[in-house]
């Protein structure tokens, strides 16, 4: 029921602007490992996320074009927050090292050794 749950939300993150796609699939895979191998089988073998799944299942590692697109991503979701919200300089500070640190997180990610 979560994995279902978190692939559900996945999706909808393919429409809604700043919502994860990937985060949730990477979290609903390890759920149908053991309860449902055929949607866990058919995530990794998607045309579209699999490879991301599978290079992070094999390797923990994530493609150029998603580092970037995450990066792009908290810098416009920053952006947004900071134009609608205009919030106080410490809550700016904060919100900035939490997003940097996630980004040097994420780009300190290998990249895919091969086409997995």
């Amino acid at each position: 029921m979560l994995g279902a749950t978190l692939m559900a939300v996945g999706f909808v993150g393919i429409f809604v602007p700043l919502l994860p796609t990937m985060d949730f699939l990477l979290l609903a895979l390890p759920c149908f490992a053991r309860s449902s191998p055929r949607l866990e089988t058919w995530l990794l073998n998607h045309p579209r996320f699999g490879p991301g799944l599978r290079a992070w299942r094999a390797q923990r590692a994530v493609p150029r074009r998603a580092k970037i697109a995450a990066c792009v991503g908290m810098t416009v979701g920053f952006g947004l927050f900071w134009f609608h919200v205009r919030p106080s300089p410490l809550l700016s500070v904060a919100v900035v090292a939490f997003m940097l640190f996630w980004a040097i997180w994420i780009v300190r990610r290998p990249e895919p050794e091969t086409s997995l």
